[in-house]
């Protein structure tokens, strides 16, 4: 396999007449790494792999590799595996005969191409499938014919825009570990784009999450969903309850719904009076209504096998969800209209600037 570079994108800036796609977008893709783009639809995250893919000029800014300018290069001289969500392959052709395109437009010898196809359709388990054409090929198995044509003549970097997102949810699941795996294997650098929060939490090694043509925070999946920045990613990245709260008159707590919450000396609080307190369904646990400081009515459940999800109307007016396995310390499943408690853990609380 080819050595794997270190990608580098400066101050990235795109209009597109008064609408701006792109605000300043800055990251950098280690060697080996897996990066996802994470962010709703037009936040920039497309944008941002196409600018390095070389589609879309940026109006200004810089993409790098390794120190070497790469902005004004054309696509095929960036030399980057490019995996479309809509596969793109050549209808009139083989599978084999689509993963030696690459090959062939590069002049590689005909006894090359066929050892490297069949390399790397060994890679994506596709070996037997070879003289298919594709509509003979499941969803699931034209998607590992475009991943297999994009490594075929080792890439050194690897851009997958939403791969998975035209496949069911049980095909999907199994390819993230399949292309985790791949990943792992091959070394070489995924930069992803998604919308899907589960998959940016079970693929990546670092999510850069988008709004409005920025990053807004980059960090690790587990740093991104238990400490999240602002209220955005924590409403974006998993589902999340907010509570308006405030600093109180007294050191090391503050006053909210379910009344003054400490948070000790280690806390890192966000400046001014106003604060958001969220606190993630999961880690939550219902109890009985006089166990718990904040109490409240069951106005929705629904039962989910291993979760049951029980939306409660706090006595302040607030709708706060419930998630556990089996309802931690209630016996049973509560009944709609029924009063209810809810236990919130010190260390749980996710504390947000207003």
């Amino acid at each position: 396999m080819t050595s794997v570079g270190h990608l580098t994108v400066t101050n990235l800036r795109k209009r597109y007449g008064h609408a701006v796609a792109l605000d300043n977008v800055n990251f950098s893709l280690a060697p080996g790494e897996f990066l996802t783009l994470l962010g709703p639809s037009g936040s920039g995250k497309t944008t941002t792999l196409m600018a390095v893919a070389g589609f879309v000029q940026v109006d200004a800014g810089s993409i790098s590799l390794d120190g070497r300018d790469l902005t004004r290069l054309p696509p095929e001289r960036r030399e980057f595996g490019i995996v479309f969500q809509g596969y793109a392959l050549f209808p009139h052709m083989t599978v084999a005969e689509n993963v030696a395109f690459p090959l062939q437009v590069r002049g590689v010898s005909s006894a090359e191409r066929q050892s490297r196809v069949r390399a790397a359709l060994d890679r994506v388990k596709l070996s037997s499938f070879a003289d298919r054409k594709p509509r003979q090929l499941s969803g699931g198995q034209q998607q590992r014919v475009a991943l297999a044509r994009a490594l075929v003549y080792e890439p050194r970097l690897l851009l997958l825009d939403e791969p998975l997102s035209a496949l069911d949810r049980k095909l999907r699941a199994e390819l993230q570990w399949e292309l985790r795996t791949l990943h792992r294997d091959l070394g070489v650098s995924f930069l992803y784009v998604t919308h899907d929060q589960e998959e940016a939490l079970t693929m990546s090694d670092r999510v850069a999450v988008f709004d409005k043509g920025s990053i807004v925070q980059c960090g690790t999946p587990d740093s991104l969903f238990e400490r999240p920045a602002t209220r955005f990613v924590a409403d974006f990245f998993g589902k999340s309850n907010f509570f308006p709260a405030r600093m109180s008159s007294t050191s090391q707590s503050v006053e909210w719904e379910g009344g003054k919450l400490d948070y000790g000396t280690g806390a890192s609080l966000p400046s001014g009076d106003q604060l958001t307190v969220s606190v993630r369904p999961h880690r939550l646990t219902l109890v009985k209504a006089d166990a718990a400081p904040l109490n409240g009515v069951v106005t929705q459940r629904s039962y989910a096998g291993t979760v049951v999800h029980c939306l409660v109307r706090t006595h302040g007016g607030t709708d706060v969800l419930v998630e556990s396995p089996a309802l931690r310390g209630y016996s049973g499943i509560p009944d709609m209209g029924e009063t209810v408690g809810i236990h919130v853990d010190r260390d749980a609380v996710i504390f947000l600037p207003q």
